[in-house]
């Protein structure tokens, strides 16, 4: 149960009911941290802007989606690492990427270096050292992609932080932090769906 109210987006007024709006239009349903995010219009109303902000930018989505589960995954969030497992899987991430991702590793080097980035800056909080910055700009990331994965780390720990806070109820199939062996799954089909 959520330790934050869940704002119902049917009983939204003013800005939060045009917030809603658009987020519904675009992915089809609230998800229930943009319903905990409405309980303050203008952090969902931040979120919303950054979030577009940054889709717009140099960062491939298969990328964005790799640094989302490795920031969730590094800071426990069981809801984004769930929400983004999906989504990941949508951008052609396959299970063994997803898993890769959550270990901050990726087969394509420039890949993988900027999720070695993004797990620095997260577990010291930015203060990287020179080492890790090296390591990038070895690997051919650019001074944007550089800004954009310190960019893209701060928005996931902005939603794992509000998550793990308000222990939003998962509407995604579920994904645990800290398990990352894959399941023995009995589907039939030989593959997991996470």
């Amino acid at each position: 149960m959520n330790r934050l109210h869940q704002t119902d987006p049917a009983t939204a007024t003013g800005k939060a009911d045009q917030l809603f709006t658009a987020v519904k239009g675009k992915l089809g349903f609230v998800p229930n941290l943009m319903r905990v995010l409405g309980n303050s219009p203008a952090a969902l109303e931040g979120y919303l802007s950054f979030s577009g902000a940054l889709a717009g930018g140099v960062l491939a989505p298969k990328l964005r989606e790799q640094i989302a589960l490795a920031v969730a995954e590094i800071n426990g969030c069981g809801y984004c690492l769930s929400a983004h497992t999906l989504l990941g899987g949508k951008t052609g991430l396959g299970a063994e990427d997803i898993l890769s991702a959550r270990k901050s590793s990726a087969i394509d080097g420039k890949s993988d270096a900027a999720l070695k980035l993004a797990r620095a800056v997260t577990l010291q909080r930015g203060m990287i050292a020179d080492a890790d910055l090296q390591a990038a700009r070895a690997a051919s990331l650019s001074d944007a992609e550089i800004i954009e994965v310190v960019q893209h780390v701060a928005l996931n720990i902005l939603t794992n932080y509000t998550n793990n806070v308000a222990q939003t109820v998962i509407d995604f199939p579920e994904v645990k932090p800290g398990k990352l062996e894959p399941e023995a799954c009995n589907t039939g089909s030989g593959e997991c769906s996470h």
